[in-house]
């Protein structure tokens, strides 16, 4: 484990030295008049995106309803729908969607009275209709997946761990398995009847549902990973197009995400890890694979890109950030230790345009494609040695004049120059551990990356 904390460091080291985009701002929304949630006071949480009759339609869910935009013209965005959950106000954190053959279908995470929501699309832009707003099957879950292949809706966390509904006929959802194997399936990705599970505490499983059809029917475990660099609370991932590389991220402060070689379900691997680079305490979200890219809201650091073709060096090529405040507010107030900003991406409407959804301020529809360099392209090398350490380490880096190093939770526990590209960590009372180091020039952030005391 330890020589693999190595290689993250060094994976990290890569990702910065590499110039990326600021996107650009096409349109926001949000409504001051809705009430925030009472455990994050965030009046927002999930988004999705649809075409429909021409136009592109931006989703958003609050502590209200589920809000409808025509995005067609981001210069022109209008909203031109909403849907009431059937629970409200300050005690709604979570809700979801997907959408399959004309119907968008909603998921809430809190409340006795919520509701499987079911609504009909095909009359957008212009209006939604509701045509089924029930609990019969299910009062709350907190993801949803479909499987659009082979019509199986798999309802994450909900009655039991996973619950997975035949969806053949769309407006009458038929419950065929529920999956009881850990605590919950906190997300999953689903193709072709192989279903990708984020289970929590209880790491990454991987199933093969084909043969499920009819209650009784039981699915075939393909592979598993359940001890892997970083591992916390694995919370969510996404399949890459050619089904080899799977993203996933465990929801803990300071935790990198992974890329899994999932090619040989009898031999899954982590290819790398990596960051946003921002905080020691970073945190991502709900990333989701388009090509090449990888789309990560990362709460507090907004939309967060990464160019994924050499999944063994990712490369950050661009970001957005959707939280109002600034990098060095967050650090002075530990406020990445909260749960606050960006929640949810988008990323395939046919124009390109990213959807996403920030806790706090709203909807964003960001172009990608012609932003402006906010990083400028540097030669950095870095040293780090020994790693992990015992009494000390070197670091040796061509452009930093200054190193930080922060302990689990945030805080500063040393500062240090640079003298001559390099500074001698010394450890003193330190206690063992993991810390996360921050290397600056003239007082910005140009590095960061981690170092185990043992």
């Amino acid at each position: 484990m330890n020589r693999i904390i190595l290689i993250t460091v060094i994976a990290l080291i890569s990702i910065s030295a590499k110039a990326q985009q600021t996107g650009t701002l096409l349109y926001n929304w949000q409504e001051t008049n809705l009430v925030g949630s009472w455990a994050y006071n965030n009046t927002y949480n999930e988004c999705w995106g649809l075409e429909v009759n021409g136009s592109e339609i931006a989703i958003i869910g609050s502590t209200d309803g589920t809000h409808f935009f025509n995005v067609t013209d981001p210069t022109n965005a209008t909203q031109v729908a909403y849907v009431a959950g059937a629970y409200q106000g300050g005690g709604v954190v979570h809700r979801d969607y997907h959408d399959f053959q004309g119907y968008l279908y909603v998921v809430c995470d809190e409340g006795s009275s919520s509701t499987l929501q079911i609504i009909d699309i095909s009359t957008l832009p212009d209006s939604v209709t509701t045509v089924y707003d029930s609990n019969a099957l299910f009062t709350k879950s907190h993801n949803i997946y479909i499987d659009t292949a082979t019509a199986k809706l798999y309802a994450c966390a909900s009655n039991t761990a996973m619950d997975v509904y035949d969806l053949h006929t769309p407006t009458a959802p038929e419950l065929i398995y529920s999956y009881n194997g850990v605590g919950h399936v906190h997300d999953a990705f689903v193709r072709n009847d192989s279903a990708y599970l984020n289970c929590g505490n209880d790491g990454f499983r991987i199933f093969d549902f084909s043969t499920v059809n009819q209650m009784g029917d039981q699915p075939t475990l393909l592979g598993a990973l359940t001890s892997y660099p970083d591992a916390g609370y694995n919370h969510s991932g996404w399949l890459n197009d050619d089904g080899t590389v799977y993203v996933m991220q465990d929801e803990n402060h300071g935790y990198d995400v992974k890329l899994l070689d999932v090619s040989d379900f009898n031999n899954i691997s982590v290819l790398s890890t990596f960051s946003s680079g921002v905080d020691p305490q970073s945190m991502a979200h709900n990333g989701i694979i388009k090509g090449d890219n990888l789309y990560i809201p990362y709460y507090h650091d907004g939309l967060r890109v990464f160019d994924i073709s050499d999944p063994y060096n990712p490369v950050q090529v661009c970001n957005y950030d959707t939280y109002p405040y600034s990098i060095t507010y967050c650090t002075i107030h530990n406020n990445h230790l909260g749960y606050k900003g960006a929640w949810g991406v988008y990323p395939y409407l046919p124009s390109g345009n990213i959807i996403v959804s920030d806790m706090q301020t709203g909807l964003y529809i960001i172009d990608i494609t012609s932003g402006t360099t906010n990083v400028i392209e540097t030669s950095i090398s870095n040293n780090i040695y020994p790693n992990p350490a015992k009494s000390q380490f070197i670091i040796e880096n061509n452009s930093a004049d200054n190193l930080k190093l922060f302990n689990s939770l945030g805080t500063e526990v040393m500062s240090k120059k640079l003298y001559n590209n390099q500074t001698t960590i010394n450890r003193g009372n330190l206690a063992n551990g993991l810390y996360f180091y921050s290397l600056n020039k003239e007082g910005k952030q140009i590095e960061s990356g981690k170092v185990l005391f043992e």
